[in-house]
């Protein structure tokens, strides 16, 4: 028996929600972003092979990997009558470090495949909290922003309250999320670093002002209030200057007529809102030209992804 997910790339933040709103994309040319993890039964133990464009950044020990880390930690809540050992395989297609859930790509479609092989003994309840258990070990703290996009699909808001761990919260349809990876690598770890310890009063009220204000303005459909919400008072002000042409970008989309712009997850990743395919391709062509620093970086022009993981 072979299993293989697929889980696609996330963008963390949205400018708007800083760790606590999150949305998957998928590129409009029907490609893949994202990471897949293959789960098969072997004779004993667990083995990892790592494919890919990005498998050579791994580290170099098995054990050290993440998904690797994830089959033993899901192999510890099962019965023991029930374990086997597993080969698994990474198709690593996300750049690490890259501020599109690189991470939590890996994480969710490796604990997804292995729910599936094992017949789904887990349920969404148990999932998604040890998704940020295993996220939490790579980004330096548990938050769901990322994993929750990407194993469950849309825009997804983090409340944890009760049975409620986190809700789809409704999107413009017509928007195009046009993503950039300049080729560099920024530590997720390193980038909250740069953060405050503590937030002058005046920037938590804005932040609950925006944030609300956002979500309010989604399900009103108002495409106006949304889009003056998007104003980011908790990590642009700090991490802007540490992504080299950042701040450029911002002000060169904004000329082009892009609707919105901001920092992806922790960056180095832009995301930019479009709300034509032309004025996407706009876009695209200028981070193409002007935004990629190193061989390797690319950009994509993309829609939210409803499916988040989904068997491949």
């Amino acid at each position: 028996m072979s299993v293989t997910v697929f889980a696609p790339a996330t963008i963390a933040n949205l400018g708007v929600g800083f760790d606590l709103l999150g949305a998957a994309i998928s590129p409009v040319d029907g490609s893949l972003l994202g990471d897949r993890v293959t789960v098969e039964r072997a004779d004993h133990g667990l083995s990892l092979v790592c494919l890919g464009d990005w498998a050579r950044v791994l580290p170099g020990r098995p054990e050290d990997n993440i998904v690797y880390q994830c089959a033993e930690r899901f192999l510890e809540l099962l019965p023991e009558s029930n374990r086997c050992g597993l080969r698994l395989t990474l198709d690593k297609g996300l750049p690490v470090g890259s501020g599109l859930g690189s991470s939590a790509s890996s994480v969710v479609a490796a604990l997804s495949a292995l729910n599936e092989f094992f017949d789904r003994s887990l349920g969404p309840e148990k999932m998604l909290p040890l998704m940020g258990e295993l996220e939490g070990r790579v980004s330096g703290s548990v938050h769901y922003d990322n994993v929750a996009p990407a194993y469950l699909g849309g825009m997804q808001l983090l409340v944890q309250s009760g049975n409620h761990f986190c809700e789809p919260v409704p999107f413009f349809e017509h928007w195009f999320w046009v993503v950039a990876y300049p080729g560099t690598s920024l530590s997720t770890a390193k980038m909250r670093e740069l953060l405050p310890a503590k937030y002058d009063r005046a920037d938590l009220i804005k932040y609950g002002r925006y944030l609300s204000g956002f979500i309010h303005a989604l399900y009103k459909k108002d495409q106006a209030l949304a889009l003056a919400m998007i104003n980011d008072v908790v990590a642009e002000p700090y991490r802007s200057s540490h992504i080299p042409g950042y701040v450029q970008a911002k002000a060169a989309l904004a000329k082009l007529g892009i609707i919105a712009s901001g920092i992806s997850g922790s960056g180095p990743a832009i995301f930019a809102i479009a709300e034509t395919l032309h004025n996407a391709r706009q876009a695209e062509e200028w981070l193409n030209a002007s935004y990629l620093a190193q061989s390797g970086g690319f950009v994509r022009v993309c829609r939210i992804d409803r499916n988040g993981a989904r068997r491949v």
